[in-house]
């Protein structure tokens, strides 16, 4: 048998799992690991910061999905305060379930009891934010460890995995050999009394309005969600703070992304039969003042994680299983039972009620302002103009309602910040055009990120720079974090209250901060520059566009 190392069994691993990307922040305990890689199929890239590793990770992850690749992202990072400093993007990474291996070299086993410098509680720090954390305290045990973390991070509902990995053992040999990794399940079509129990429910409604959540995505469902809404002659919705793209938003049952506010969830939903399939965020941000569901309507709920069925609202129908799987099961039977002329009634119905929607929605990211900035819905439509079928990594906070009335996305094709908190999007959006750089696929990637989300970590485009990545930034401006504002006009029932430190004033330059990191950068101050400064941003390398925008 041949003699290795921890760490050149820990790279060994990652290439026959098919992983193709470690992302990270080197410190003498994980060095041992990104120099076993350079031996291996796997590349390295290193960021300036903890949270845009774990964040270009899970962006990385999302995308790969829909790439033919293995859908997960792993992060080395360093130490106790290298983990905590990627804590936020785990965080969110979590909250979206994104399949995450995140690791971090640690002291040798029998020094660790002197709590040296940078020493702590490693596995006790991860616990909270992902399914599963441990250390590998043996070098023979690496590989059976190894192989759950993975395992555990891919088995729906997936989401984080972390592993501490002691000096000790990286450098010590072993005999051992990656352990086969084995196809992942999914939850299947869900028992077959809660489904029928669902179809009783979809045929018997009247005016049913169907949710849709990230579960639909991540299990390749959109399709299967399209078949399902159109066998029920359903209304559609995009659960609050979705991440992914769960429904084609041009399709004709397709209503709207339901914003965080539960006065026109409560709204949207006030019929007597509504369906959630693969929802995890559905809830607004401030305490309900009403239900978000009537309390007499019949609820149905489908998801691949148990702890989601009638978590927050009863469930009168609760079907554990896979969504993809579980909505063409649904659409089948529906399909079966349900009319021609009942179906085309409700669709009818939904016809009508989106009509009545249409100028509301059309107001989102419009105002009455006379400045010569851009509105925020000026700068989506310039965007659906000029970028044709890309990839959106969003987190543009008080720009993305704009973006998620007017951009049309079809699937495959969006990823946002479900955590809240902010510093995901514009990591998330350098992962993702790193996977598709690596597929070989040349869709390109635009980070739609605000300005406070945008200086959280502009070293994500040191990184996007240094791998030689072509994709664009595109920064919706509005000089402040007015997120804060809204939030404080919420929390006081008031506007226009006194405000400190939410304005950028003297304004801070996104130009000049990303040209410091090799970026090509412009700013379009007035509406009638922007379509030409979209276009000059979709050449080779990295561009920013930095976009003045009014509220």
């Amino acid at each position: 048998m041949s003699v290795t190392t921890g760490a050149d069994l820990f790279a060994e691993t990652l290439e026959q799992y098919g992983v193709r990307r470690l992302f990270g922040n080197p410190g003498t305990t994980e060095l041992p690991v990104t120099e076993a890689i350079a031996d291996v199929d796997v590349e390295y890239t290193l960021s300036l910061h903890e949270d845009v590793a774990v964040g270009a990770a899970a962006g990385y992850a999302t995308a790969a999905r829909h790439l033919n690749a293995l859908p997960v992202g792993v992060v080395n990072l360093h130490v106790v305060p290298g983990l905590a400093h990627g804590l936020g993007n785990v965080y969110n990474a979590m909250r979206s379930g994104v399949p995450l291996v995140v690791t971090a070299g640690t002291h040798a086993t029998d020094f660790q009891h002197e709590e040296p410098v940078l020493s702590g509680k490693l596995v006790e720090t991860a616990e909270p934010h992902v399914k599963l954390a441990l250390e590998a305290k043996n070098v023979d045990a690496l590989p059976a460890v190894l192989r759950r973390a993975f395992r555990t991070a891919l088995t729906p509902p997936t989401g984080p995995v972390f592993v501490a990995l002691p000096m000790d053992v990286m450098t010590a040999e072993t005999d051992g050999s990656p352990e086969r990794l084995g196809r992942v399940p999914d939850a299947g079509e869900g028992d077959p009394d809660a489904v029928e129990d669902a179809v009783d429910a979809l045929v018997e409604a009247d005016e049913p309005v169907l949710v849709v959540g990230d579960g639909v995505a991540r299990s390749g469902g959109v399709n299967d969600a399209v078949a399902l809404a159109e066998a029920t002659g359903a209304r559609v919705h995009a659960e609050i703070f979705a991440s992914e793209t769960n429904f084609p938003t041009e399709h004709p049952q397709f209503v709207s992304f339901l914003p965080p506010d539960d006065g026109i969830v409560s709204t949207f939903l006030k019929t007597d039969t509504v369906v959630f399939v693969g929802c995890s965020s559905n809830v607004p941000l401030w305490k309900n003042e009403a239900p978000l569901v009537p309390d007499d309507a019949t609820l149905v709920h489908v998801s691949d994680a148990g702890r989601e069925l009638g978590k927050n609202s009863p469930a009168d129908a609760a079907v554990l299983g896979d969504p993809a799987r579980v909505c063409r099961r649904l659409a089948d039977e529906v399909s079966e039972t349900l009319g021609e002329d009942e179906r085309a009634e409700r669709v009818k119905d939904v016809e009508t009620t989106k009509q009545a929607l249409e100028p509301m929605m059309q107001q989102m990211g419009e105002d009455e302002s006379d400045s010569p900035r851009a509105s925020k819905a000026a700068l989506v439509d310039g965007m659906a103009e000029v970028f044709d079928d890309a990839y959106v990594a969003d987190e543009g906070v008080t720009s993305k309602y704009a973006l998620l009335t007017r951009y049309p996305f079809e699937g495959d094709d969006y990823l946002a910040n479900k955590g809240g908190g902010l510093g995901y999007g514009a990591p998330a959006a350098v992962g993702a055009a790193l996977a598709h750089s690596d597929a070989g696929n040349e869709r390109r990637v635009v980070g739609f990120i605000g300005d406070g989300s945008y200086f959280y970590y502009p070293q994500a485009i040191y990184t996007a720079v240094r791998e030689g990545l072509d994709m664009t930034f595109v920064v919706p401006n509005n000089d402040g974090y007015t997120i804060l504002r809204d939030n404080t006009d919420e929390l006081l029932g008031e506007e226009g209250a006194a405000y400190t430190g939410t304005r950028f004033d003297p304004p801070v330059s996104v130009i000049d901060s990303a040209r410091a990191y090799g970026a090509t950068a412009e700013r379009v101050d007035e509406e009638n520059g922007l379509r030409d400064a979209l276009r000059e941003a979709t050449g080779e390398g990295v561009h920013v566009v930095d976009v003045a925008v009014h509220d």
